[in-house]
């Protein structure tokens, strides 16, 4: 029987995008869709591989753990080796409970393509798995409903803790953005100018500092001794006391910046009536965000936006 390859890789790379964008879906993962489509085209050139090279690397259990990685990497934007295995994982557990054991057991075991006695080779039918081909008919309208649904859920809700924000901090004259998450949680306010404070990370916040200049901030915030903070910063730190998740009282270092901008439905939302909080450390092990916003900021972009 005779293979038709055209069907076949067009079934496997409709499977793989359908999977790949229920990842991306699942992982809030602002990648480009262009690149999630040629992150399915490369995981479909097995297709190609196992028929013309069935012997190559790529189609031993390792090889394709391999392949994985590699379309992790062509599909998302690498920002750590902590997040690129964790939407590896995704991308697997997504293809084991979507997919089912049958077809992801298949996928990973067996190899779809033989050699007939007469040397043709083939592929089930020729056209592919019927079953395969159903769930790509059932299961991609599916996929498009559940993102849908997840975006509009997220749409209704006035104040969404679970959304990242894009903020862009300015302190002088240098300016940079990141993302940043609502922190529910966060109700820090300065007591002297009942300014809400904002936390960001050590990642983000080095970009305005040179390394000596971090490195005396570090010092003085570690021996709370303040004379050491760099004389260029001196107008500019504030001490705010908080009281600890423990109930012990200890001081944060802030920032007070020129400006702070938060896009939030579309609408651009600038204060200067705030101040940062400096985590010296890093917020998220995947660099998915640098930056905690007070609730307080978010209600003012809210009734602003109203």
């Amino acid at each position: 029987m005779t293979i038709y390859l055209d069907a076949v890789w067009l079934l496997n790379f409709l499977l793989d995008l359908m999977l790949l964008m229920l990842t991306q879906a699942l992982a809030k993962d602002s990648t480009r869709r262009l690149r999630i489509i040629f992150g399915a085209f490369i995981a479909s050139l097995l297709v190609p591989l196992s028929i013309y090279y069935p012997d190559t690397v790529f189609t031993s259990l390792l090889g394709k753990l391999l392949f994985s990685v590699i379309i992790i990497l062509c599909a998302f934007r690498f920002f750590s080796i902590y997040r690129m295995f964790k939407l590896l994982l995704l991308f697997y557990f997504v293809t084991f409970a979507i997919g089912g054991g049958l077809i992801a057991t298949q996928f990973v075991l067996q190899n779809p393509v033989s050699l007939s006695e007469n040397g043709v080779l083939t592929f089930n039918s020729g056209y592919g798995d019927p079953v395969s081909w159903l769930f790509i008919v059932i299961g991609f309208p599916l996929v498009w409903y559940f993102t849908k649904n997840r975006m509009d859920k997220h749409a209704s809700e006035k104040i969404r803790y679970d959304q990242l924000y894009s903020v862009t901090i300015q302190i002088a004259n240098s300016k940079y953005a990141t993302k940043a998450y609502i922190d529910s949680g966060n109700q820090l306010v300065d007591p002297l100018t009942k300014k809400p404070v904002i936390i960001c990370d050590e990642h983000f916040l080095k970009q305005w500092f040179t390394e000596n200049e971090w490195n005396l901030l570090k010092a003085a915030h570690a021996d709370l001794d303040f004379e050491k903070l760099p004389a260029s910063w001196e107008s500019r730190i504030q001490i705010v006391p908080f009281q600890g998740v423990e109930g012990n009282r200890t001081f944060m270092m802030a920032i007070k910046p020129d400006n702070l901008t938060v896009v939030y439905n579309d609408a651009e939302i600038v204060t200067q009536k705030v101040l940062i909080g400096i985590q010296f450390a890093e917020l998220t092990k995947d660099q998915t965000y640098h930056c905690l916003l007070h609730p307080q900021i978010i209600k003012m972009a809210a009734a602003a936006s109203a």
